[in-house]
């Protein structure tokens, strides 16, 4: 039998709703309101082995983009109906679980809902796991400390395997991926240059974070950015656009350069088909490398990479910039922010504040 306060616990359960985002169409191009529906729905009490998590705040990232599409992934896409993927932070608020208790904080798969129950296998799908809070806020924990610190980790340390001395070039250097990979890279010795959208997010990219130097994609020529900044070529391009910037990177290398291939934002919502680099004969002529990266591939090495960047952060050689939105009702056009280049820093919707 539970206990009181379980009892107590579960009766408020029964006095509160759980407004949820759900994927209504697939979208053509880029997203809008209309792709979505809005439900409620009462919050059921966990049963035996089961947790209700309450959604603190969601991570938005680029790759939900590619969910939404009815097309083969690394990943199944989100079926039409259901809650929106999306990895956030939540709060245990009632447990049947041995492995978890109330009040304790996890990072997941919780989708797009004020409210998520996780069986254990359902958990484990997820990916719910307890996080210590004197790591990291909240926020960075869906940035440095979370998915896209994990993919800037991984993606630069184990494919680009980056040199001291070596010029590393990323783009979207001042989005979530971008700014963990530019400082790693500043940290282990090398030269880094960022690609950016904007004069005040480059300037913050170099003022802030360190980095060397940082192109202004809108302001001018790449390539010619690209000789200026990076006279001895690129060793290592971490790539979060594709499109033209990865054809300039490309056209820049230097011999034997690793080129790590995490995203492609740019190319997302076309409505026609997907641009392919047209300058990859340089992956020859330099002996270059090419390779892809998707994060889910090094969940078990997770916890020491989150040492090492916690670490960074607690002596202040790393920082961690989110943008933050309000509101489950928001998340429509926060989404599209990602896209436009409306965020500046990690784009977090906050569902709620305690």
């Amino acid at each position: 039998m539970p206990h009181r306060r379980t009892k107590a616990i579960m009766s408020a359960l029964a006095s509160l709703s759980n407004r949820q985002v759900r994927l209504a169409r697939r979208p053509t191009g880029l997203p809008t309101r209309d792709d979505w529906s809005f439900t409620t729905e009462a919050v059921a009490e966990p049963g035996d082995g089961e947790v209700v998590v309450k959604t603190l705040a969601l991570s938005l990232d680029p790759a939900m983009r590619g969910w939404m599409n009815d097309a083969k992934s690394y990943i199944a896409p989100v079926a039409l109906g259901d809650v929106m993927r999306a990895g956030g932070i939540g709060r245990v608020v009632a447990s049947r679980s041995d492995r978890l208790k109330e009040g304790d904080l996890v990072t997941g798969a919780l989708g797009v809902q004020e409210y998520a129950r996780f069986g254990e296998a359902d958990a484990r799908k997820a990916g719910l796991a307890k996080i210590d809070p004197r790591l990291g806020s909240i926020t960075q924990w869906l940035n440095v400390l979370g998915m896209p610190g994990m993919t800037g980790y991984f993606g630069l340390m184990d494919i680009g395997q980056p040199k001291p001395g070596d010029t590393v070039v990323v783009s979207g250097a001042a989005g979530a991926v971008g700014q963990t990979v530019g400082q790693l890279a500043r940290i282990k010795g090398c030269r880094v240059v960022g690609i950016a959208g904007g004069r005040d997010k480059c300037d913050w990219v170099v003022g802030e974070l360190g980095f060397d130097a940082c192109i202004d994609y809108k302001a001018g020529d790449v390539k010619a950015a690209l000789k200026e900044h990076c006279p001895k070529g690129i060793d290592v391009y971490f790539d979060n656009v594709g499109g033209e910037i990865l054809d300039a990177a490309l056209a820049r290398l230097a011999r034997g350069a690793r080129i790590v291939i995490c995203g492609a934002i740019s190319q997302y919502n076309n409505m026609q088909a997907m641009q392919g680099p047209k300058n990859y004969m340089s992956l020859l002529v330099n002996r270059a490398r090419m390779e892809g990266m998707v994060v889910f591939d090094y969940v078990d090495r997770f916890p020491a990479a989150i040492a090492e960047l916690a670490g960074y952060l607690k002596d202040r050689r790393m920082k961690s910039k989110e943008d933050v939105v309000e509101g489950i009702e928001n998340f429509p056009e926060a989404l599209t922010k990602l896209f436009t280049g409306g965020n500046f820093g990690k784009l977090v919707l906050q569902v709620s504040a305690g």
